[in-house]
């Protein structure tokens, strides 16, 4: 389990998680999205914008190569495979040298953790907020986002009417930001 993490001026960085999710909490299958949300791609790249992201090997292979690594920012994956390696990335073997590393990264100062299950699981206990794109989808998956706990609370929701925006692809969707309380 990840400890906490500094950066160069000793400030703990604030992590950030990162997802979209249907209602019953699907975040992939098979390795991949089950949707199409053109929407959430955007939030995410505004929001990530300008900060580390931190990712599994699976969730860096999931994405597709016109994207990788995501511009802007640095792009952290870490693996269990002592000699991977992939162009444009930063390759470290656990979640805590992953937040050192971002921590001294430019736009350290926040940290994205985005995927996948398994170290979002890790990284839940020291995550500051969480950013989820909820969709209306019955979509079936392999992989779950963790719960958000008692100790988590519903900061905004886009659309704040707490209604749902609609997709180019038909799929519904809102947006809620959560803070640790």
């Amino acid at each position: 389990m990840a400890s906490g993490v500094t950066g160069s001026e000793g400030a703990r960085p604030t992590i950030g998680l990162i997802w979209a999710q249907t209602q019953e909490g699907v975040i992939g299958r098979d390795g991949g999205m089950p949707w199409h949300v053109p929407e959430d791609m955007k939030h995410f790249a505004a929001t990530t914008a300008g900060h580390p992201v931190v990712m599994g090997r699976r969730t860096w292979d999931s994405i597709p190569e016109k994207y990788r690594p995501f511009a802007g920012r640095t792009n952290i994956v870490i693996t269990r495979q002592p000699r991977w390696e992939a162009s444009g990335t930063v390759v470290v073997h656990s979640l805590d040298e992953a937040l050192a590393t971002a921590a001294e990264a430019e736009g350290g100062d926040l940290v994205w953790v985005i995927g996948g299950g398994e170290i979002f699981a890790e990284a839940m206990p020291l995550a500051d907020l969480a950013m989820v794109t909820i969709l209306d989808s019955d979509a079936d998956g392999d992989t779950f986002a963790p719960p958000l706990g008692t100790q988590w609370r519903l900061e905004a929701v886009t659309p704040d009417d707490g209604g749902w925006l609609t997709s180019v692809s038909g799929v519904r969707y809102r947006i809620a930001e959560f803070r640790r309380a």
